[in-house]
């Protein structure tokens, strides 16, 4: 098939872009055509929360990345969907996870579907988001008039859907490990690497730190547990997305500053490796969700995962197989962590077996099918 996908990708960075590229090179792989449309202006410098859009690693060669999308320009929208609509592409796979896109992203999918032949694909990372605004409803309804089918990445945004639309065809598949960032390394290497002891073990929360993650909770279950008496420390490794003084106010008045080690900073895919190898358990501690990268990230490295039973994260995280999903507040998380570091149990053929399923394969298949 010949493949546009419109989405966040090189030179921008983060999840859903890294996301785009891999399943790019997925579809690639199996011999189909693809091109990512991704932004000129994704975020205009105001709305957006972080020090940086851009990566600062090197462009991917094997791909064709194009800029060509302003977020905040209608007539943009109408000269990329002419475009796409003149190449008349087999598939437009739109990426969708934000609805400050739903305009730009629903208006330029509208005008491409025009040519009668291209049919497009949403793929659903969220339809609604985690912190929520009274505009949400709009434009998730304006994007979901603007497809053919969709490709949900979690039974929560599966159910999302069906407030906006019961007709049109959705499919479900988890979201694939994220197999790109290399392979583990010896423990001592990635302490040395991050400039950590290795004499401590360490809780790992990482990703861009907002308000829906929950790392306050986790802080206080950390503090609650007392393992900071164990040698335990809680490593905390991503970029500041809310107000930062809230978190190491709260480590101060517990005490534990010099227990809590942070990287607050956005993490290059050449580092996340590091990171976690060092890990003994991996925690997402979230107050609302969908699905996480992070988890697949921690399949890929083979690592034991605490997460909160909330959205999607359950079902990606099997109590006792894989980790712990508990219920979401202070008390469950610091008994799950008292558990981990006491009893030390062994999750690692839970994890080997799991992990299996998730694959980019079954992801394209089932996405080009629709």
């Amino acid at each position: 098939m010949n493949i546009v996908v419109l989405s966040p990708a090189y030179p921008y960075r983060g999840g859903i872009a890294s996301f785009t590229e891999r399943m790019a090179r997925q579809m690639q792989s199996q011999g189909h055509n693809v091109e990512i449309f991704t932004f000129t202006l994704q975020y205009p410098n105001f709305l957006f929360p972080g020090k940086t859009q851009y990566s600062e690693s090197p462009a991917p060669k094997d791909l064709n990345i194009y800029r060509k999308v302003n977020s905040c320009n209608p007539l943009n929208w109408l000269q990329v969907g002419r475009e796409i609509k003149r190449k008349a592409p087999d598939r437009l796979v739109v990426c969708f996870w934000l609805g400050f896109m739903a305009p730009c992203m629903g208006s330029i999918a509208r005008i491409a579907r025009k040519n009668k032949k291209t049919k497009v694909i949403t793929l659903l990372h969220n339809l609604l988001p985690h912190e929520r605004k009274f505009t949400d409803k709009i434009f998730a309804k304006y994007m979901c008039g603007s497809t053919d089918a969709y490709l949900a990445l979690s039974q929560a945004v599966l159910n999302d859907i069906s407030l906006f639309d019961t007709k049109k065809q959705r499919e479900l598949v988890p979201h694939p490990l994220y197999d790109h960032y290399g392979e583990k390394v010896e423990r001592n290497e990635a302490c040395k690497h991050l400039q950590v002891s290795s004499e401590s073990r360490y809780i790992l929360f990482f990703g861009l730190i907002r308000e829906y993650k929950g790392l306050d909770w986790l802080i206080q279950a950390y503090a609650k547990a007392k393992l900071f008496e164990k040698n335990i420390k809680l490593l905390v490794a991503g970029e500041f997305y809310s107000d930062s003084e809230k978190y190491f106010s709260l480590c101060k008045n517990l005490n534990i500053e010099d227990y809590v080690v942070w990287h607050s900073k956005f993490i290059a895919d050449e580092d996340v490796k590091y990171y976690f190898s060092l890990a003994d358990i991996v925690a997402q501690p979230y107050k609302s969700a969908t699905q996480s990268g992070v988890t697949q990230v921690a399949y890929h490295f083979e690592k034991p995962m605490l997460v909160s039973n909330v959205g999607g994260l359950a079902e990606i995280v099997p109590n006792g197989k894989v980790g712990y999903a508990v219920e979401p507040n202070v008390d469950a998380i610091a008994l799950a962590l008292s558990n981990f570091f006491e009893q030390e149990p062994d999750f690692s053929q839970g994890i080997k077996e799991e992990k299996k399923k998730y694959s980019w394969q079954a992801l394209c298949d089932k996405l080009l099918s629709l």
